[in-house]
């Protein structure tokens, strides 16, 4: 039960930051949620071998290649789930980082374990 509350709070930070961000245009709720259970994918399995690809430019960078690693990943979502449009990778970029900060903020709220 709490994968599924983590997929709803997932989705309420995506539009939020849909709601911030005018580059970020989601048409509706489901399309939220099936953004959020394949962002929750893209980020298990497809994240962690494009962060151990990309490891010497994360040094080189000092880490910071790791939010363009997340922007990417938000992209990649996009392009997938129709109805979740993505306009810029700016938009990516600050979507992902909003997304993430929300998405921890909810999840400490509501998810008390």
């Amino acid at each position: 039960m709490g994968w599924l509350l983590s997929l709803l709070l997932n989705g309420a930070a995506l539009l939020i930051a849909d709601y911030f961000i005018d580059s970020i245009q989601i048409n509706g709720v489901v399309s939220a949620l099936l953004a959020a259970l394949l962002l929750g994918f893209v980020n298990t399995f497809i994240r962690p071998i494009l962060v151990f690809l990309t490891f010497p430019l994360t040094v080189i960078s000092l880490g910071f290649f790791i939010l363009v690693l997340n922007a990417i990943t938000f992209c990649l979502v996009s392009w997938l789930i129709p109805g979740f449009h993505v306009y810029s990778f700016g938009g990516a970029f600050i979507g992902a980082i909003i997304t993430g900060i929300t998405s921890w903020i909810l999840n400490l709220i509501f998810n008390n374990k």
